[in-house]
């Protein structure tokens, strides 16, 4: 009776540090590791991996903004110059890059993100490197400004779309690529394409980035990235960079 009573108390002693340690909690802990975002970026001689793991920066608080010269027009922000004489070097419309730095960095041209971003536009340190242009004079405005703009027109090519495709499926291919990853996009239209389904349309594309977080998808054969986790943040992003867009378009010529 007494050794039975010992190797109950020995038992329930055992069971109680094991709780107390958290061994023996809910699977919650766990399930919240597996829920973090995975960043996958494999080394590929490609302009793909410019962006190739997903990773979303912080919102930055709005900073004090310069005064604009008056100019008798409406004005977006301070860098509506600067994001003119981008634009007519791109073809890209100021407004969609104002939209842009509005939602990278709220117009703020020293935030800089957790992972490294920088700028108004929020340049990555390694598109600064390829675009041949030291970091230091990447931070001016203007040249983050310009950065940007190239990457855009560079992500376009990336995307290969033909003349059929419309202005806004191209719009939203490439403000996912900016934010996602163009590694992560042409993934998702190689994988349409394999299915039969038009890699050119923005409503297909985003389904099958979605898609990629699961494995029966991310390990495909086409797939060059991996896993996408970050398709929520991808298409809030697009949606508010366009509904931004659409209102400077309204308010400004």
């Amino acid at each position: 009776m007494l050794k039975k009573t010992l190797l109950t108390v020995s038992f329930l002693t055992v069971l109680t540090t094991l709780i107390l340690s958290g061994h023996l909690l809910s699977p919650s802990r766990e399930a919240a590791q597996m829920d973090r975002t995975e960043i996958v970026t494999p080394l590929l001689p490609t302009d793909e991996v410019a962006h190739c793991g997903f990773v979303m920066a912080e919102i930055p608080q709005p900073a004090p903004q310069p005064k604009a010269k008056p100019t008798g027009r409406r004005t977006i922000s301070a860098y509506d110059d600067m994001m003119r004489r981008a634009a007519a070097e791109s073809g890209h419309d100021w407004r969609l890059l104002s939209a842009i730095a509005y939602h990278e960095s709220r117009f703020n041209p020293d935030a800089v993100s957790k992972v490294g971003a920088f700028g108004l536009m929020q340049i990555m340190p390694r598109v600064a490197e390829q675009f041949n242009v030291p970091q230091e004079e990447a931070r001016d405005p203007e040249i983050n400004i310009r950065l940007a703009s190239k990457l855009l027109n560079k992500i376009d090519r990336s995307l290969r779309l033909s003349a059929e495709a419309t202005d806004d499926d191209r719009l939203c291919l490439m403000l996912a690529s900016y934010v996602g990853g163009i590694g992560h996009v042409r993934d998702a239209q190689r994988l349409a394409a394999k299915n039969s389904e038009n890699p050119e349309k923005w409503e297909v594309v985003s389904r099958y980035l979605e898609l990629k977080g699961q494995p029966e998808y991310y390990e495909d054969s086409v797939v060059r990235c991996g896993r996408f986790t970050g398709i929520k943040q991808t298409l809030a992003y697009v949606r508010n960079v366009k509904s931004h867009y659409d209102k400077y378009c309204e308010q400004t010529l």
